[in-house]
C-alpha cells in the first residue's frame, strides 16, 4: 500500500512542525507524535477521488488509520497539523469529532488557536451543534406574540407542541428569551443561555428539520442555527461531537456538517463510537404519547386542506392516523393480557424483552399493521407539507407559516414513531446481529407503554455509511486496544470489512517500570460475595492510604452501592479525608479535593466509572489508585442481553468475547489516572483477587503498562 504524500505536502508538515519548536520555548519534539503525524499524512494521501461525479470510489480503508497514542504523546497537535495540511492541499473539509463537551471546548479554545499561532498554519475552525441546541427565533415570537398570548393563557388544544396548559413562570421566562434574542443579548444558541431551561420549556422553542420553514421562514436572517451552518461553509477545521456526526450521517450524510466524500475525519474518543452508533439507530416512542399527537392529525390535516384544497393527500392522512390509532388500541389490550408485564409490588414497570428479537406470532400482524400506518402518516403529512410549502409562496404566507410549524411537529413524530416499527418489523438474516426489542409498562399516570428497538451491533451501518464513504478517517485515543489488540475495535466499528485499515499502537512517553508500581493484596474474599468483599476492602483501606502524608488517593467502585457501604463503614479520619461522586458536583468534589491538598491535608476520592476515564489529577493530586474490583460489565440491559444470547446460539461464550475484552479497555483507562506526567509517580492496587487466581487474570495483567510489580 504505497503512500502517496507529494513533496509539497512532505514539505508543509515538516516545516509548519519546526516552526512550532522554533516558536515555544522548551518544546520537545516527541518520537511517537512524529510517528502519528506521518501515519495520518500517509492514509489521507491514499484519498481515492471518483472517477466520476457522483460515483463514490471502490474504497477498502486505504485512507482509514487507527492509532492507539497513550496519554502523553500529543495527540490533538499530531491530528490537527496533520490533518489540518491534508485537508487544505486535497481540497477537503477536516471534521474533528469528540464524545465529550470537555474536550470539544479544549479542541475549540486551547489547542486550534494553540496550532494556528505557534505552527503559523492557516486554519479557520467553527464548532458545529446540532440544530436543537439553537434557538428558532419564528417559534419564539409565535408562542409570545400578543395573539399567542391570548392562546396560551386561554390554552389553544389546537397548538401541536403544547401538550398541556404552559404555566405563569414559563410564560415569562419565554418573554426573558424573546427579550434578549431581540437585543441581541443573546445568540439563541442553548450553551450561551444566561439561566438554566427546562427541556421541556426548550422544546417548544428549538426546532427540527421538519417543523423548519427554511428559505421560506421569515426570520431566517436572524436563524441562529443557519448563521452557524453558513459559518460552518467557510472553515477549513468542524469541531463537532460523536452524536451529531452519527445524526448527519444517518441522514445521509452533508445535512448538518460536510458530506464524507468531502472530509477527512479526526475521530477523537474513538472507544465510544460504537455504542454511540448504536444509540444513534435505536428507536422509542410511547403509547399515549403517539394517541396524543394522531388525535390532532385530522384538525392540522383539515386547516392545510383548507387552504391547499389537497382534498385526498388530508384525507388519505386522517385515514392512516385513525388506522394508527386503532392498531395502538389493539396492542393496549394484547400488552393487557401480556404475563411479562403484570406489575408487582417489586417491580412496578416491569419490561418484557422479545426473545431473541423475533416477535411471537400473535403480535407480528399488529406489528406490521402499525409499520404500515406510520409509514402512510408519515407519507401523506410530508405530501401536504409539500403543498403547504408551495402555497406558502402566495398572500396566506403568514397563516400557512404557523401551520406549517404545527405540521412539522407531527412529522417529526411520525417519522419516530415509523423508526420504531420499521425495526419492530423487521427480522434479520440468520446470521446477522438480531434487532433487540423490548416494551417498558409505565405506572404513572393513567398508565403506559413505551415501544423501544434497537440494533445490537452498529458494525454493517458504520461500514456502509461512514466508512466506504470517507475520504479519510483517524480513530484515535489513548485506549484502543482490548488485551493487547485491535480486534474488539475493529469488530464492533465494522472495520474489520475494510481489509486495507492500517492500526498502530504508539509508545508512551512515559517510564513506567521507574515512575510506578503495582500491587495485588493478598485478599482472601472474591468480588463475587459482595458482603465479604466490602468487609475486606474495608479493613484493607487504612492499610494502603496513609494519611500523614498530604497526598491524592483515588478509588474507584464499579458498584454506588458497595461505595456508600464502604465510605460509610472507614474509621473516622477516614471518612473526614473522603470526597464522594454524587454527595457534590464533580467539578465542586474535585476543588475540595485539591483545598484540601494545598491545606497540607490527605484527600482521598472515591468515584465511579465515570471517574475512571478522562479526570486529570497529575502530580501530588493523585498518587495512589485503588481499584476494588474489574470492571465487568454484566449484559443486563435489553441491548446486551440481545447480543449475548445471540453469541450462546452461535457457539460463542459473551464473557469470553465481550464482557473480558470490555473490561480490558476499561481497566487501562482506570489504571491511566495514575501517571499524567513525565513527572508523574505513584502505586495502583487492585482489590481483586481472580488476576491472580483466573486464567483470564494474566491477560488482563498483560495489556497494563510496565510497572514494577510489589
Amino acid at each position: 500500500m504505497p503512500a502517496m504524500l507529494t513533496d509539497a505536502e512532505k514539505a508543509a508538515i515538516r516545516d509548519h512542525y519546526r516552526a512550532i519548536a522554533d516558536n515555544l520555548p522548551g518544546f520537545r519534539s516527541r518520537p511517537a507524535q512524529r510517528q502519528m503525524l506521518a501515519a495520518i499524512a500517509n492514509a489521507f494521501s491514499r484519498s481515492k477521488e471518483a472517477v466520476e461525479e457522483g460515483d463514490l470510489p471502490e474504497r477498502a480503508g486505504e485512507s482509514i488509520v487507527v492509532v492507539e497514542g497513550p496519554t502523553g504523546v500529543g495527540k490533538s497537535l499530531a491530528y490537527l497539523l496533520a490533518g489540518g495540511i491534508m485537508a487544505r492541499a486535497r481540497n477537503k473539509k477536516l471534521t474533528v469529532s469528540s464524545a465529550t463537551v470537555a474536550l470539544q471546548e479544549q479542541l475549540v479554545n486551547r489547542d486550534l488557536p494553540f496550532v494556528v499561532e505557534k505552527s503559523g498554519l492557516p486554519l479557520t475552525f467553527a464548532l458545529a451543534k446540532g440544530r436543537s441546541r439553537y434557538l428558532c427565533p419564528y417559534r419564539l415570537y409565535q408562542l409570545t406574540s400578543e395573539n399567542a398570548q391570548a392562546d396560551m393563557l386561554g390554552f389553544d388544544p389546537g397548538l401541536a407542541v403544547w401538550d398541556k396548559k404552559p404555566e405563569e413562570a414559563e410564560i415569562l421566562q419565554l418573554r426573558e428569551m424573546a427579550d434578549s434574542f431581540q437585543h441581541r443579548q443573546w445568540n439563541g444558541d442553548r450553551d450561551t443561555l444566561p439561566a438554566n431551561v427546562e427541556d421541556a420549556l426548550w422544546m417548544r422553542v428549538t426546532n427540527d428539520r421538519h417543523g423548519c420553514l427554511k428559505s421560506a421562514c421569515p426570520n431566517r436572517p436572524e436563524c441562529p442555527f443557519y448563521l452557524a451552518r453558513e459559518v460552518l461553509e467557510t472553515v477549513d477545521v468542524i469541531v463537532t461531537n460523536h452524536d451529531l456526526l452519527l445524526a448527519d450521517i444517518a441522514m445521509g450524510g452533508g445535512v448538518i456538517l460536510p458530506a464524507p466524500d468531502s472530509s477527512f475525519y479526526c475521530i477523537d474518543e474513538a472507544h465510544h463510537l460504537a455504542k454511540k452508533a448504536i444509540s444513534q439507530f435505536a428507536a422509542e416512542h410511547s403509547l399515549s404519547q403517539a394517541m396524543f399527537w394522531l388525535e390532532k392529525v385530522a384538525t392540522t390535516a383539515a386547516k392545510v386542506e383548507a387552504l391547499t384544497a389537497k382534498h385526498e393527500l388530508a384525507d388519505q392522512a386522517i385515514e392512516a392516523a385513525g388506522a394508527a390509532m386503532e392498531t395502538l388500541t389493539e396492542w393496549m389490550w394484547l400488552l393487557g393480557a401480556e404475563p411479562a408485564l403484570a406489575a408487582s409490588s417489586d417491580n412496578l414497570e416491569p419490561t418484557w424483552l422479545i426473545e431473541d428479537g423475533r416477535l411471537p406470532e400473535h403480535l407480528k400482524l399488529p406489528s406490521a399493521n402499525l409499520a404500515l400506518s406510520a409509514r402512510m402518516v408519515f407519507k401523506h403529512l410530508s405530501g401536504l407539507s409539500d403543498a403547504l410549502a408551495e402555497k406558502r409562496k402566495g398572500p396566506d404566507a403568514a397563516q400557512s407559516d404557523k401551520l406549517a410549524s404545527d405540521l412539522g411537529f407531527l412529522l417529526g413524530r411520525a417519522e419516530q414513531m415509523m423508526a420504531v416499527w420499521d425495526l419492530f418489523e423487521k427480522e434479520p438474516d440468520e446470521n446477522a446481529p438480531p434487532i433487540a426489542k423490548w416494551i417498558i409498562r409505565r405506572s404513572e399516570g393513567k398508565g403506559d407503554y413505551l415501544f423501544c428497538a434497537s440494533p445490537v451491533s452498529a458494525a454493517a451501518s458504520l461500514a456502509s455509511t461512514l466508512w466506504r464513504r470517507a475520504a479519510g478517517a483517524l480513530l484515535t485515543s489513548a485506549t484502543l486496544r482490548s488485551l493487547g489488540e485491535f480486534d474488539l475495535l475493529l469488530s464492533q466499528t465494522g472495520l474489520k470489512w475494510l481489509p486495507e485499515v492500517s492500526c498502530q499502537a504508539l509508545d508512551s512517553p512515559f517510564d513506567f517500570q521507574s515512575q510506578g508500581e503495582l500491587y495485588l493484596p493478598p485478599l482472601n474474599a472474591s468480588p463475587k460475595d459482595p458482603g465479604a468483599h466490602t468487609r475486606e476492602i474495608v479493613e484493607w483501606l487504612p492499610r494502603l492510604v496513609d494519611l500523614s502524608h498530604a497526598v491524592g488517593s483515588l478509588v474507584l467502585f464499579s458498584s454506588r452501592r458497595q461505595m456508600m457501604e464502604v465510605a460509610e463503614s472507614l474509621p473516622e479520619p477516614y471518612q473526614e479525608a473522603l470526597q464522594v461522586q454524587g454527595m457534590l458536583p464533580k467539578a465542586r468534589l474535585l476543588e475540595a479535593h485539591h483545598q484540601r491538598l494545598a491545606a497540607g491535608q490527605p484527600s482521598i476520592i472515591f468515584g465511579l466509572d465515570s471517574f475512571a476515564e478522562g479526570l486529570d489529577l497529575p502530580g501530588e493530586a493523585c498518587v495512589h489508585v485503588i481499584i476494588a474490583k474489574l470492571p465487568f460489565a454484566m449484559p443486563d440491559d435489553p441491548v446486551g442481553k440481545t447480543l449475548a444470547r445471540w453469541i450462546e446460539k452461535r457457539g460463542g461464550n459473551p464473557f469470553i468475547e465481550l464482557t473480558i475484552p470490555e473490561a480490558s479497555v476499561k481497566l487501562v483507562q482506570a489504571v491511566g489516572r495514575l501517571i499524567r506526567t513525565e513527572h508523574d509517580y505513584g502505586r495502583v492496587t487492585i482489590l481483586d483477587n481472580r488476576l491472580t487466581r483466573q486464567r483470564y487474570g494474566k491477560k488482563l495483567l498483560a495489556s497494563l503498562p510496565p510497572f514494577k510489580r510489589i
